[in-house]
């Protein structure tokens, strides 16, 4: 999906910086610009699977989450945090997630994006969320030995991603760790995070991309829990994995 104007969103184009935010925060246009730039030059280390994701508190404005576009794998080495396109994947992520919200997916609330043009079809950039409160999946897990309530989470998470596929969104990289739990009330609800080259169905998401989900789902649960300590075979079948 490409971006489109949105009457939510505001853009601003500030030298060779693009950047496109949520209505409630484009008074704090300025503030965030300088924060992610910030953001860019720092050796601190983020959240995440690739450290890349961070909280940013502003005032007078709700606390935002900003995730880094970095690259992984052996290329992460040469290109680290530089894309090449026309079609910036911070502005095709914002595009996807506000589309996923409105369809009623459990995601996280898209607040904005930056792109940083640094040549022609060479750039960097960052996607903004309202930052939620809670922790993966993977962390609760390890977190959490109450048998009744490890099962409801999973359960609420399996939800998640049945809600997902019903409403025609295919997860590019489904694991352990863009999964979140959260508090809701007295309960936990599950948020599906870093939709990042996801993909959007007219419909339903056809089955063939959703055991492609749960294979990724089951081969990130493999890797980080090899012995089944925390994700054993009942665990797995909840998540329909098993």
């Amino acid at each position: 999906m490409r971006w489109r104007s949105d009457p939510n969103f505001s853009r601003f184009a500030i030298g060779r910086r693009e950047l496109v935010l949520h209505r409630g925060i484009a008074t704090h246009a300025a503030t965030i610009l300088r924060e992610l730039t910030n953001l860019k030059t720092t050796d601190e280390s983020g959240a995440g699977n690739r450290r890349s994701a961070f909280r940013l508190s502003i005032a007078d404005g709700p606390e935002l989450f900003a995730r880094r576009s970095r690259r992984g794998g052996m290329i992460a080495s040469l290109l680290d945090d530089l894309y090449v396109g026309m079609n910036p994947r911070p502005l095709q992520e914002l595009a996807i997630t506000v589309a996923a919200m409105k369809r009623g997916i459990p995601v996280a609330e898209p607040m904005g994006a930056m792109v940083e043009w640094i040549g022609p079809a060479l750039y960097r950039g960052f996607f903004l969320t309202r930052a939620a409160s809670g922790m993966t999946l993977w962390e609760f897990l390890r977190t959490d030995d109450d048998a009744t309530v490890r099962e409801h989470v999973l359960q609420q998470v399996r939800s998640a991603i049945d809600t997902m596929h019903r409403g025609g969104l295919f997860h590019a990289d489904l694991n352990l760790h863009n999964l979140l739990v959260t508090k809701a009330g007295e309960s936990f609800a599950a948020i599906i995070l870093d939709l990042d080259k996801s993909r959007l169905y007219d419909g339903p998401v056809p089955e063939a991309q959703r055991r492609e989900n749960r294979r990724r789902l089951l081969r990130s649960a493999r890797k980080l829990d090899p012995s089944g300590r925390y994700l054993d075979e009942a665990a797995l079948t909840i998540l329909s994995l098993g």
